[in-house]
């Protein structure tokens, strides 16, 4: 049985008010050093490991059956991972494996022939220049239609290019010499390699010239805009649009959203700047960066060499099984995932999740009938939105057919193409056509939840309804810190600064009054100053606009579960354990579920790309705005971490 708070993962050295996320977490944080495989060693890693282990008993199962048919999952799931481990076989492929994608980018003799290309490589999960898939329409939430989202670039963050740091500088040139070896691994000699490294990183820092960046992308009203062909053709005239929809089987896409429609006008100058040669070095480096990790060892090493030691300061690779599996979990998830759950998934956690998420929904609802800052009338609608949230525990109730997807023995790429090229299709299909509520966006077997806006659901997927976010063995102070507030979380998103621009019915939709939104805005303005503020590393700071919005949703999160965690008690009050008390226990609770060691290189690289802030910000700020946690560990002004009553956030 797994020990809800063990208190031998503390540190007293430390006081809750200077710093509460060591107090809980500083023992453990000591005896936890990063593996050599890992930028950053924590619950979900542990969880993510114990994962791993699991699907690997479940596939080495199904790989006992040599038996198994053609088209079988059984054989897909064997072949798909004894293909990835099958080194031997990788290595003596080598190159060939991608010849003749290579030939055919080097037959190109127009940018019509690149543009049209494009889209053959996105058919196989490769994207060049852009994305493009189906999504619901942001304004229609029932119906299914094209996107187009910005892309294009190796670096993981416009900033990379655009940045005049010593840092952004030292990421560029990393990543020049990269792209020139992977190049020399294809072929071409030094010289060559060298100029055609140059060659992409012209092109790549043009797009982003073009691009937004993270924190501008996360506006949902300005990354929508609807147009149809005619309408994509007169913004973006030197592409061939209706080429492009060809190429893909949709000669007509009907409606589509631009996210950011001035990239997708930027493609147009981008591609007349640069000839045919260049373009078509460019999606060279486009097929060899997306294809590497499935290639030969020179080209794994090389990759993990730039994205892994340079980028996140990982030492060493995963295990190569841990990679495999990985993949094939990916290519196959629904597959994987039924197996996943008939075996490790016990009915009573989603029963008792189904109580905790109504339990939650009514300290939720209570919140906003007493908030003293909003009208009656978006009161009203709130609750609507919130009464309307659909709820997803554990599976999904139909499973993706993967009946149609070739898996092959002997060709580990070919097989992530195959995965690729079927979702591809999967989704493309769906462009014109009424959404399906009933489908997920995780596998079951994903350690995570998430909010989507246009259904307005929240899902919880198998593999998280586990310590410590889920103890079926432990108090209720326990799970209502953990598994309640990450509930709670993702209830908020509905009406965090984002998610509360979509409706009950999941439509991007202004339901609210505008002075009950401007008295919102400048709380949330609170919030991301405290988060502003915050120091890692001595002189960084978390950036409040781009995490605002999972900052307000574990704020959020923290009130609503402890609001039900008090109606749970039913107003009896629970006994100490460990010499804690329940209200402790609560915040203990949610404090280590975030505990983490992390490598310097990859802090710096999630403070400038992620939209969650740092574990250790995630405990440290929203706490000391919630009255309740100051009581329950007498916190005082003299304490580091103190906000004073004025300075607070008090939103949902």
């Amino acid at each position: 049985m797994t020990k809800a708070i063990d208190t031998t993962n503390m540190d007293l050295n430390y006081k809750p008010g200077d710093d509460f996320y060591r107090y809980v977490n500083g023992g453990w944080m000591a005896s936890h050093p990063i593996p050599p495989e890992y930028s950053q060693y924590g619950s979900f890693n542990i969880l993510y490991d114990k994962n791993q282990e699991e699907l690997k008993a479940l596939v080495m199962e199904v790989s006992a059956d040599k038996k198994a048919k053609k088209g079988s999952v059984n054989q897909q799931i064997r072949d798909f991972y004894n293909s990835g481990m099958d080194t031997a076989r990788i290595k003596e492929t080598g190159i060939n494996v991608i010849q003749d994608d290579l030939n055919s980018i080097n037959d190109l003799r127009t940018k019509t022939d690149v543009q049209h290309h494009i889209a053959k490589m996105q058919q196989e999960s490769i994207y060049p220049l852009f994305y493009f898939f189906a999504d619901a329409d942001q304004k229609n939430s029932n119906m299914e239609i094209a996107n187009f989202y910005q892309g294009g670039l190796g670096l993981p963050d416009v900033e990379y290019y655009t940045g005049t740091d010593s840092r952004a500088q030292a990421l560029r040139d990393a990543y020049l010499k990269y792209i020139a070896r992977m190049f020399v691994l294809s072929g071409d000699d030094e010289k060559t390699a060298a100029a055609n490294a140059k060659t992409v990183i012209d092109i790549e820092s043009s797009l982003a010239n073009i691009s937004k960046t993270r924190t501008e992308r996360r506006d949902a009203e300005k990354n929508y805009y609807k147009t149809n062909l005619n309408g994509l053709i007169e913004i973006s005239p030197s592409f061939d649009w209706e080429g492009y929809f060809d190429t893909l089987g949709l000669p007509e896409p009907g409606d589509i959203n631009l996210s950011q429609k001035d990239f997708i006008a930027g493609i147009s100058p981008v591609m007349d700047q640069y000839p045919v040669d260049d373009w078509k070095v460019y999606l060279k480096w486009n097929l060899l960066n997306s294809s590497a990790n499935y290639m030969s060892d020179d080209f794994v090493n090389e990759h993990f060499d730039f994205y892994g030691k340079t980028l996140s300061g990982q030492q060493e690779l995963k295990p190569r099984w841990k990679r495999v599996m990985s993949t094939t979990s990916s290519g196959l998830g629904e597959a994987i995932g039924q197996l996943y759950v008939q075996k490790y998934f016990p009915p009573e956690a989603k029963e008792k999740m189904v109580v905790l998420v109504e339990n939650l929904r009514k300290s939720f609802g209570k919140r906003i009938k007493n908030l003293d800052w909003m009208s009656d009338e978006t009161k009203q609608k709130a609750l609507a939105k919130l009464d309307a949230i659909t709820v997803k525990i554990g599976y999904p109730d139909k499973w993706k057919d993967y009946s149609k997807l070739d898996i092959v023995p002997d060709n580990y790429l070919q097989n992530v193409r195959n995965a690729g090229k079927l979702e591809f299709n999967r989704n493309l299909a769906k462009i014109g056509k009424p959404v399906d509520k009933t489908e997920w966006g995780m596998t079951p077997q994903t350690v995570n939840a998430y909010y989507n806006p246009s259904n307005n659901e929240i899902v919880f997927p198998a593999a998280i309804l586990q310590p410590p976010f889920f103890n079926k063995d432990a108090d209720e102070a326990v799970n209502y810190g953990a598994i309640g507030v990450v509930i709670g979380h993702e209830m908020t998103h509905g009406f965090d600064d984002q998610g509360r621009k979509y409706d009950k019915n999941g439509n991007m939709n202004d339901w609210w009054t505008k002075e009950d939104a401007e008295r919102f805005e400048e709380k949330t303005k609170i919030l991301g100053r405290q988060y502003d503020h915050y120091t890692l590393l001595d002189s960084l700071h978390v950036n409040g606009a781009l995490t605002m919005g999972e900052n307000i949703a574990d704020l959020g999160g923290l009130n609503i579960s402890y609001d039900a965690y008090q109606m749970s008690l039913n107003g009896e009050k629970p006994k100490k354990t460990d010499g804690f008390a329940g209200d402790q226990r609560f915040y203990m609770s949610y404090a280590q579920v975030w505990r983490q060691n992390i490598r310097n290189k990859e802090l710096i690289r999630r403070l400038k790309e992620d939209v969650h802030s740092p574990g250790e910000a995630r405990v440290n700020v929203p706490v000391f705005n919630l009255d309740v946690f100051l009581k329950a560990f007498n916190i005082s002004p003299e304490d580091t971490l103190y906000i004073p009553v004025e300075e607070r956030a008090y939103i949902w």
